[in-house]
């Protein structure tokens, strides 16, 4: 696997930095994905741009019923 495989990978922590940043900088924020790029630490706008397509892209895929959505068990019941 090349070193760009790596790099683009996402820990939990990078993707909660993502999520807080995206409700910061909206859309209408100058320099947007600098910004969420700075706030996240170690990816670079691009990469942070291509996270966010990504995420539309499976948003999209869900909504449109290409994605099924998990069958959770019910803890209330121990099942």
């Amino acid at each position: 696997m090349s070193s760009s495989y790596f790099s683009n990978r996402w820990t939990a922590e990078e993707n909660k930095a993502f999520e807080r940043a995206l409700a910061v900088h909206d859309k209408d924020t100058p320099n947007r994905w600098c910004n969420i790029a700075m706030a996240v630490g170690g990816k670079t706008p691009e990469e942070v741009k291509r996270h966010y397509d990504l995420l539309v892209e499976d948003i999209r895929r869900i909504e449109s019923g290409q994605v099924p959505f998990p069958t959770y068990r019910n803890l209330k019941d121990g099942a």
